[in-house]
């Protein structure tokens, strides 16, 4: 097994249950943090969810709301399930929860080199240390999404971007 396809660009995936409500905004806050840093053409951004429960589906439109009101697009994504090609592909693999954190370690193989992680592992100064589901509760929920989104995507910008040129050599998978 190819542990990389050996990707153009380097791959970063956020991942929820459903892919409709919290990983949506993570692709959506980073992939403009990155647009704003010079680095999306240098980037694969994506989201997925462990479970296929909304696949093809637009983010929640309560998602899409609240990101509009922060200047995040989140029109344009589609729910989709994680697959074991995506270990192939990405660099980075990053839970929303620990609850899906560990569904994605049962589906890892065993020769991953990426990073397997809590998103929120990168804003060590905020109090969470899980993104939580907004999805049963009100607006409230999804701008705390974002708060928590927004610190983490700054501080994983600030590790891709020492890390970008290292990750993307042809056998850097194997170090």
């Amino acid at each position: 097994m190819r542990l990389f396809k050996r990707p153009p660009r380097l791959g970063v995936l956020f991942v929820c249950m459903g892919n409709i409500c919290r990983s949506p905004t993570a692709e959506g806050v980073f992939r403009r943090y990155a647009e704003r840093a010079g680095l999306a053409s240098r980037l694969k951004i994506e989201s997925a969810g462990t479970h296929a429960y909304h696949l093809s589906s637009p983010p929640d439109a309560r998602a899409v709301a609240a990101g509009a009101r922060r200047d995040f697009d989140l029109r344009r994504i589609r729910a989709r399930q994680v697959s074991a090609e995506d270990f192939e592909t990405f660099h980075y693999i990053l839970a929303m929860d620990r609850h899906n954190l560990k569904g994605l370690r049962q589906l890892c193989p065993e020769g991953f080199r990426g990073h397997l992680g809590l998103f929120l592992d990168y804003a060590p100064q905020v109090e969470h240390r899980e993104v939580p589901d907004p999805y049963y509760g009100g607006p409230q929920g999804f701008e705390l999404v974002l708060d928590l989104v927004e610190a983490a995507a700054q501080g994983l910008l600030v590790d891709v971007r020492g890390r970008i040129d290292t990750l993307l050599q042809p056998d850097a998978a194997r170090k």
